[in-house]
């Protein structure tokens, strides 16, 4: 057997959270090595290749903004940008302060054991590579294990089959062919639009109807980039502020506020819609800030949906498809609302079509095809955009032990529990970038990315000034912030939302609302008056 290495950490994951963590470790002078199962960089931008995938945050907004002349030199070409050139930047990124030289490629943890007599974590690999690190950090991604359906039958397509979120490297061509969708997500609808243009014929098997609305997606013009830069570094106080959660900004002169953020009392129903249609022409995932109380009052949440559907009735002719699509099941913006490129006026293509699976269900699938409880779809391709076991299933999926050999499965048997969404009672010297009970998957990921690795080096920092060796959380902080993760959340529409969020598309995941609802502004300043009192909830030794 090899000689196990000694680190100073061990990075799981080499997204954006695993490099700038290891760009931060070795600014400190520490010793790290990153593990991770793609062979090159970007996590979801690495396996997310599906025909549309795209950004759902503003270019200029979703990038690094640790190094001004990266943000200055570095050249974003649309509004939103495409995977192709995210993950261009994250190989970028990775040359530019030489982080493939730490990074083992092609290689699955398997498991990551705490041994309480030396305080190290012991960490194997898919390999058979072992590891001893003072300190195990979790950077592998909110959505990075696909869900899989279980559908009968699924094992049987003799036709091509894919996962939206697997998609093959070399592409794939749809010229001519009969394909089917499954799902009606973020991915399917970027994806939809674009596979219909060549398909010879494009079924869309959808359960439930998303909100999406209007990316109006552009190229960027030189000299908006050039005014906009010349605000990058207050751009960016803005985006932690957190007034868009992070998502960034149109302005030339950044904003103290989102404009037109108002409650809706008192608003007629022309002000109302002049409102939403201001931002749906505008575009973007800023649709719902238009109105400051949507996601908390009802009757505001009604209001704002039935804007969307008038809007979905205007664009898809055909009656019956247009009110299969319109969400009716969930409030707008409990689920992560969409943001797409003529998904809607897709539907009015003669090669497109859907199939309401709440009226007529998959029975199983076929070697040819979907069997419905009434017909058959023929099918050469089977396109499945299933979503993933968010938040939690890239932990679940590694052996995870802490103190006296503690399963991270058993602790979460019931759903996540954490300390700010950083770290678990019972798992010390371990964190985890942006795990649950954090802003996470509510914000821009880059924002909130940077906030979690800045604070684990701060708590290092101490750490190394102050002679520690180990880090916790106690289990009466851990309850505390859940508590309080849940309090949050019940202010909130968004446990009525029965997504992922919640863990609602996973048969027998516990039913919890994962990501902290306050925003990535509030969480911030938690996080900011935790440290002011000598690292509140935390326990060193």
């Amino acid at each position: 057997m090899a000689e196990r290495q000694q680190f100073d950490l061990v990075i799981v994951g080499a997204g954006f959270a695993g490099m700038y963590m290891l760009y931060k470790a070795r600014e400190m002078g520490l010793t790290a090595r990153v593990y991770e199962q793609g062979d090159d960089v970007g996590g979801t931008w690495y396996w997310n290749r599906y025909p549309g995938a795209r950004c759902d945050a503003e270019s200029l907004a979703y990038s690094y903004s640790f190094d001004p002349e990266l943000e200055q030199t570095w050249e974003w070409t649309e509004r939103y940008a495409t995977q192709p050139e995210i993950l261009t930047y994250a190989q970028h990124v990775a040359d530019r302060y030489d982080l493939r030289t730490y990074i083992h490629f092609n290689t699955r943890v398997a498991s990551a054991h705490y041994n309480e007599a030396v305080n190290r974590w012991q960490v194997t690999t898919d390999t058979g590579e072992e590891s001893l690190a003072h300190f195990l950090i979790m950077a592998t991604g909110c959505l990075s294990v696909p869900m899989v359906p279980d559908i009968d039958g699924l094992d049987s397509f003799e036709g091509e089959r894919y996962q939206a979120s697997m998609w093959p490297h070399e592409g794939v061509e749809f010229s001519g062919k009969r394909v089917g969708v499954i799902g009606t997500g973020s991915s399917a609808i970027q994806a939809i639009p674009v596979i219909a243009e060549t398909a010879g014929d494009l079924t869309v098997f959808q359960r439930t109807p998303n909100f999406s609305v209007p990316a109006a997606n552009a190229s960027l013009d030189d000299e908006w980039v050039d005014a906009f830069k010349k605000n990058y570094r207050e751009h960016r106080r803005y985006h932690k502020l957190g007034l868009s959660s992070g998502f960034g900004d149109l302005e030339i002169e950044p904003r103290e506020r989102t404009p037109d953020a108002e409650t809706s009392d008192g608003l007629t129903d022309e002000a109302f819609d002049a409102i939403f249609e201001k931002r749906w022409q505008r575009g973007g995932a800023f649709f719902l800030g238009g109105v400051a109380d949507t996601l908390i009052n009802e009757t505001t949440n009604r209001r704002a949906a039935g804007f969307v559907h008038k809007k979905i009735h205007e664009i898809v002719k055909d009656e019956a498809t247009a009110a299969a699509l319109c969400p009716d099941s969930h409030p707008i913006g409990t689920k992560r609302i969409c943001v797409d490129t003529d998904y809607y006026t897709t539907f009015n293509r003669n090669n497109v079509h859907l199939v309401n699976l709440r009226e007529n269900p998959i029975q199983r699938v076929t070697p040819t095809g979907v069997q419905l409880v009434d017909g058959h779809v023929d099918l050469d391709m089977l396109v499945l955009a299933t979503g993933f076991d968010a938040m939690t299933g890239a932990l679940l999926a590694i052996d995870i032990r802490g103190s006296n050999g503690q399963a991270l499965a058993d602790k979460w048997a019931e759903g996540p529990r954490t300390y700010l969404g950083l770290m678990m009672a019972g798992f010390p010297n371990m964190f985890a970038i942006t795990g649950p009970g954090s802003p996470s998957v509510l914000s821009n990921m880059m924002v909130s990315i940077e906030q979690h690795v800045d604070f684990i080096v701060d708590t290092l920092s101490r750490m190394q000034a102050k002679g520690e060796a180990r880090v916790e959380t106690s289990l009466q902080a851990e309850d505390g912030w859940v508590d309080h993760v849940n309090e949050v959340a019940n202010a909130t529409l968004f446990p009525e939302g029965g997504s992922w969020y919640l863990g609602a598309n996973i048969p027998g995941k516990p039913r919890v609302f994962m990501p902290y609802a306050a925003g990535v502004g509030a969480y911030r300043e938690v996080c900011e008056d935790v440290v002011a009192n000598d690292w509140r909830g935390f326990v060193f030794s």
